[in-house]
């Protein structure tokens, strides 16, 4: 099992960069694919980005390709979401989520989530 604790969120403007982070207890955090998730109100929830276990394969949801950048630090047991050039239907509450499926792309592959993190980009 792995605890989640997302931050880094905030307001932004269109064109603007927001980083998010997400701290991951436990010993376990390099074995598990992490991926952020996020949900615009009156909506579902969409797969943004993922970084797979072991050998650490970025994968983008079409919409933030180019623009997002994940990574992950073993050590730290953290995993990031560098977020550039944002546009206003980047506007969301974002959450981080761990995967026992080595290239998890939908919500219903992640098993554990962290609280999520305000992203709110004006025009």
């Amino acid at each position: 099992q792995v605890q989640l604790v997302a931050s880094g969120g905030g307001l932004a403007q269109a064109g603007g960069s927001l980083r998010l982070s997400c701290a991951a207890s436990g010993r376990t955090f390099r074995t598990y694919t992490m991926g952020w998730i996020r949900q615009a109100p009156g909506k579902d929830r969409d797969f943004v980005a993922g970084i797979t276990r072991i050998d650490g394969i970025t994968y983008y949801a079409d919409s933030v390709k180019g623009r997002f950048t994940i990574s992950r630090d073993n050590a730290k047991n953290t995993v990031y979401l560098q977020m550039n050039s944002l546009k206003p239907e980047d506007t969301a509450v974002y959450y981080c989520a761990a995967s026992t499926y080595y290239r998890g792309s939908s919500p219903d592959e992640y098993r554990y989530w962290g609280q999520g993190t305000q992203v709110t980009v004006s025009s």
